[in-house]
């Protein structure tokens, strides 16, 4: 089995020449994405959909950071804004009207702890998947292995080590469950 195969079963694996030519080509297009005139709408559009392989709607405002783009999949109607992060050394998925506020980093690459061993370059990837309808605030950071459930608020700040169930607000560091949302929370703002 090749280091390829190895990292796409969440496997230790190392970065060699044939991952890195991967990595290549995704630079290639983040570097046009991320150098984009910013009016041009289109132009992202795109470019994110060259990135991703698919996406319906899909909007990212530069700069955006990945490793493979390939590795991600989103929703209809997906939003990231301003230097979003996404380590996809392992698959990320996203479902259909997600939003992601600007400074939020999804990291699935991790490194063995003992030093020995990390000292080997292997590494290894766990997927990271978000259910739809969910709202990511500003400088977040969601860890390898971390699912989201539809329909949650995830609060600015947070660093997400665990599992957040569907229909809740979770906040804080390390993100815990703050409350469930509730029809009151549909009423909120249209109150008058």
């Amino acid at each position: 089995m090749n280091y390829r195969e190895r990292r796409d079963m969440e496997l230790p694996y190392i970065s060699d020449e044939s991952v890195m030519e991967e990595q290549k080509v995704c630079r290639r297009i983040l570097q046009r994405l991320n150098t984009i005139d910013r009016t041009d709408f289109e132009g992202i559009e795109s470019i994110v959909k060259e990135l991703f392989g698919k996406s319906e709607d899909a909007f990212v405002n530069p700069p955006f950071y990945c490793d493979y783009g390939s590795h991600i999949e989103v929703g209809k109607n997906f939003f990231a804004n301003y230097n979003c992060t996404i380590l996809d050394v392992a698959k990320v998925i996203i479902g259909d009207n997600c939003q992601i506020a600007p400074n939020v980093s999804i990291y699935t690459a991790g490194h063995p702890l003992h030093p020995a061993v990390r000292n080997t370059l292997y590494e290894y990837g766990i997927g990271v998947t978000i259910g739809d309808n969910v709202w990511i605030g500003g400088n977040t950071v969601i860890l390898p292995g971390v699912h989201i459930g539809s329909n949650a608020v995830i609060g600015a700040g947070s660093v997400v080590t665990k599992d957040i169930p569907e229909w809740t607000i979770a906040a804080g560091n390390p993100c815990k469950v703050v409350r469930k949302i509730t029809e009151e929370d549909r009423e909120y703002y249209y109150k008058d």
